[in-house]
C-alpha cells in the first residue's frame, strides 16, 4: 500500500496543478538567489576599498571588484547546498494546492478542507527546514562513526522527519491537532516507511526538489485511506 500511495502521487506529478506549483518553488528560489548575489556583489564593492597596500604584497588595485566577485562565488557555492532547503520552504507554501488537486480528482467526497492561516504555514515551514538541518547537522557524527550504515542513518533519520511533517500537514487539513497526532502515533509505521520512500530522492539533483510536491500527494492518499471516520471518501476512479 505504501508503494501504491507513492506511485499514484508520481502518477499525478504531471498535473498542471503540480507544475504550477514547482515552478513557483522553483522560481521564487532562483530569485532570492539572484537577488542574494546582485546584493551581495554590490554590498561587497561598497564596503571594500577600490585599491589597498598589503604586506609583501604592496599595491593592490580593483580590490573592491576581486573581493566582491569572490564573495558572489562563495554564494554560489553555498547556494548548491541550500537550493533544496530553500525551495522546499517556498513550495512548501503552496503544498495545500497539492493536496487539493489529490483530493479533486481522487477524494471528491472528501469535504472541505480546514482554514490554515498563510502566517501559520509559513512558521510551519520554516520550522521544519530548522528542524530537518539541525537534524541532518547533529547526525553527521553519525555518518562519521558508523560510516557503512551512513545511508541507512540518512533515510530512516529523514524518513522519520519527512513523514512525521507532510502526515501532519495532509491531516491538519481534515481534523483537528489532538485527532492528526492520534493518527500519527497509530499508523507511525506506515508513516515512516513512506517517509524513508520520499527520501530516496533528495539525494538524486535536481529530482530532489520535487521532493516536497511528490510528499505532500503521497500522504495526502495514505490519510484518506487510513482515517477510519471517512469512510465516504474512497479513492474515485482516476479521470
Amino acid at each position: 500500500m505504501i508503494l501504491a500511495d507513492a506511485l499514484r502521487a508520481l502518477a499525478q506529478l504531471s498535473d498542471p496543478r503540480f507544475v504550477r506549483v514547482f515552478l513557483l518553488g522553483l522560481g521564487l528560489t532562483l530569485g532570492l538567489f539572484l537577488g542574494s548575489y546582485a546584493g551581495g556583489f554590490a554590498l561587497l564593492r561598497w564596503l571594500l576599498p577600490d585599491d589597498a597596500s598589503l604586506p609583501l604584497i604592496g599595491e593592490v588595485a580593483w580590490l573592491d571588484e576581486a573581493g566582491a566577485g569572490l564573495g558572489v562565488v562563495a554564494l554560489l557555492v553555498a547556494s548548491v547546498f541550500l537550493m533544496v532547503p530553500v525551495a522546499s520552504v517556498f513550495t512548501g507554501l503552496f503544498l495545500d494546492r497539492v493536496a487539493d488537486a489529490v483530493e479533486a480528482r481522487h477524494y471528491p467526497r472528501a469535504g472541505s478542507p480546514r482554514h490554515q492561516p498563510v502566517v501559520q504555514q509559513i512558521g510551519e515551514s520554516l520550522g521544519f527546514l530548522g528542524i530537518l538541518v539541525a537534524a541532518n547537522a547533529l547526525a553527521l557524527l553519525a555518518y562519521l562513526l558508523l560510516a557503512p550504515l551512513a545511508p541507512a542513518i540518512f533515510y530512516a533519520l529523514n524518513g522519520f522527519l519527512l513523514g512525521r511533517e507532510y502526515f501532519q500537514l495532509t491531516a491538519l487539513r481534515h481534523v483537528p491537532p489532538g485527532e492528526a497526532a492520534r493518527l500519527r502515533r497509530r499508523h507511525l509505521p506506515q508513516i515512516w516507511a513512506l517517509g524513508a520512500l520520499m527520501a530516496v530522492p533528495l539525494t538524486v539533483p535536481l529530482v530532489n526538489l520535487a521532493v516536497p510536491i511528490l510528499g505532500a500527494a503521497a500522504f495526502t492518499h495514505l490519510f484518506h485511506r487510513v482515517r477510519p471516520s471517512q469512510a465516504d471518501a474512497r479513492a474515485a476512479p482516476p479521470a
